[in-house]
């Protein structure tokens, strides 16, 4: 995918609605297009996060690790979703593991050179926030109702 084809596709996407054009081209300018293989890892839980991502096609599982056996999946999402909001809250680690179940093509985001621009432009930063925070609400009420059930066998 090519940078303006990249950016053209944020600009649809309603994650990014409503950020400013310099703000867009912002964000658009700290990203790149990753592919990922099925079982790929995307990120591990509690490692060092300084990305998201922003699926394009493809399949990638949530998921809290196990002692022993088969990781627990809070969420599995598909195209169009956003992944990732660990890069925007310190102390900068990922609180899930995330790994390819088929095919997936992402948008990868440098998180570390937006959290500069926000620190930069606080408005950026201000509706980044905002946006993360219906993300981190979303995963974490996935992340209760997935325990509920395993603990209940529902």
């Amino acid at each position: 995918m090519t940078d303006g084809t990249l950016h053209a596709y944020l600009a649809q996407h309603p994650f990014f609605k409503g950020l400013t054009s310099d703000q867009l081209n912002l964000v658009a300018s700290h990203a790149a297009t990753v592919h990922y293989g099925p079982q790929q890892r995307v990120f591990k839980q509690d490692t060092t996060a300084d990305k998201f991502y922003v699926l394009r096609e493809g399949k990638i599982a949530v998921e809290v690790p196990s002692i022993g056996g088969e990781p627990l999946t809070i969420q599995t999402l598909g195209e169009g979703r956003v992944l990732g909001w660990s890069w925007l809250i310190p102390p900068y680690r990922w609180l899930f593991d995330a790994r390819a179940t088929a095919p997936s093509t992402v948008i990868v985001m440098d998180g570390e050179q937006l959290r500069r621009e926000c620190e930069n432009d606080p408005r950026l930063g201000y509706e980044l926030l905002k946006r993360f925070a219906v993300l981190m609400a979303e995963r974490l009420n996935a992340a209760r109702l997935a325990a509920i059930k395993q603990y209940t066998g529902a």
